[in-house]
């Protein structure tokens, strides 16, 4: 069918007009039965990957020459043996599980973020967080897997003074970050969070994502899950709207620009508790991010307000352990009143040590915890020394040991 498909398209048109051909062909000449056909198919494809414990597949584009490349245990490589997915059928595929709409946004604005489901065992959906852009005029795309399955607060190894800062019942505001690069597991982090206060307290949360990954059964907790392009215009709209819906939790999918952001610290600085993430490495990264996100006539107002609502910072890594997979390592920072002042006075230097210090705050810097798990023989010394922040501390306190 693909072959028919592709035969059907003249080789002169390329580029964005290909796109175009495709999806009015789509639209226009697929049958029901023949959209199903190419939909199943994409379908057991990302099973068969998802089963074979991949967590990412990238398909399409002139990178992809032919190939379908996954990623497993944080490495990413083609996969041996499968079909070929040429440029055109890469695009008739992707396009095949869009509604026109969707497809419409994509050819306009060259990429589209989307949310994508498919049968499992036993009635259950497996959901797929996807970005479709476009690579040299050609169609490509990564589908990425949402875990089906919540990882319990308790696995994380949080201290209880930590617990309290990210438990609804013992704090009622402020502001939680979870941060890392992509891939690091904070949205599985995120999700942590939202199911540990659903099961302890009654309360109503509010997630804003962009898209809509793992969907909370509303327990204790009433849970509303808002897709930024499809049930709120942005981030910051889905937040200021959240405020008139009566939230004590506002969840935010990715403080990913100034207007998100400073809308996120009025959110916590009106009472609420909101949990975000950062793409940042270390908590004093994130609080220097923040305040430079901002323009410069606005840092100073920013940076105290940060001082006033910040209560916690987890910053995250997925490393290599050593008996194959990978193993969460964490950087811990609590708020305490030596930190809020620091944050305030613009002395940002001193929280790294602050941080060192705080053990009994449940404070760890992500050098200690690499150091933790390299004294546990969870990951190789090498290891600890690739992954660490500060290169420099990371020897000194491995050649302490």
């Amino acid at each position: 069918m693909l072959t028919q498909f592709q035969a059907a398209i003249p080789d002169r048109i390329s580029g964005i007009e290909r796109q175009q051909v495709i999806s009015a062909m789509i639209e226009e000449q697929l049958s029901e039965h023949d959209r199903g056909l190419l939909q199943a198919y994409f379908d057991q494809l990302l099973l068969g990957l998802r089963n074979w414990g991949a967590s990412d597949m990238e398909f399409g584009g002139a990178g992809c020459d032919g190939k379908i490349w996954a990623r497993k245990d944080g490495q990413k490589a083609p996969l041996e043996n499968s079909a070929e997915v040429t440029e055109t059928g890469a695009g008739i595929l992707l396009q095949n599980l869009l509604t026109q709409l969707q497809r419409e946004t994509l050819i306009q604005c060259r990429n589209l973020d989307f949310s994508y489901s498919i049968a499992g065992e036993n009635k259950t959906r497996i959901r797929f967080r996807a970005d479709a852009y476009f690579e040299m005029g050609t169609l490509a795309a990564n589908f990425r897997v949402i875990d089906t399955e919540l990882r319990a607060i308790e696995t994380y190894g949080f201290n209880p003074f930590v617990l309290r800062m990210l438990n609804l019942t013992h704090t009622k505001e402020g502001l939680i970050l979870v941060t890392g690069i992509t891939g690091s597991g904070k949205s599985s982090t995120l999700d942590a969070l939202v199911d540990y206060n659903n099961q302890i307290i009654g309360g109503h949360i509010v997630v804003i994502s962009s898209p809509l990954e793992f969907v909370h059964v509303s327990k204790r907790c009433l849970i509303r899950h808002r897709e930024v392009g499809r049930d709120t215009g942005t981030f910051k709209s889905g937040i200021v709207e959240a405020l008139r819906q009566d939230p004590d939790i506002i969840v935010v999918g990715e403080m990913r620009d100034p207007e998100t952001i400073v809308a996120a610290l009025e959110a916590a600085d009106s009472g609420h508790k909101v949990i975000s993430t950062l793409h940042t490495s270390s908590a004093v990264e994130s609080v220097e991010r923040i305040i430079a996100e901002t323009p410069s006539i606005e840092q100073e107002r920013v940076r105290l307000r940060l001082a006033a609502i910040l209560k916690c910072v987890i910053s995250q890594k997925l490393v290599p352990a050593m008996n194959g997979g990978r193993v969460l390592a964490k950087e811990v920072m609590v708020v305490t009143p030596s930190i809020q002042a620091a944050i305030k006075n613009n002395n940002t230097e001193e929280v790294y040590q602050m941080i060192t210090e705080g053990k009994k705050y449940g404070m760890c810097t992500m050098e200690q915890d690499l150091k933790r798990l390299a004294a546990t023989n969870r990951i190789s010394i090498q290891t600890a020394e690739n992954f660490a922040n500060n290169k420099r501390m990371m020897q000194q306190l491995l050649q302490a040991a």
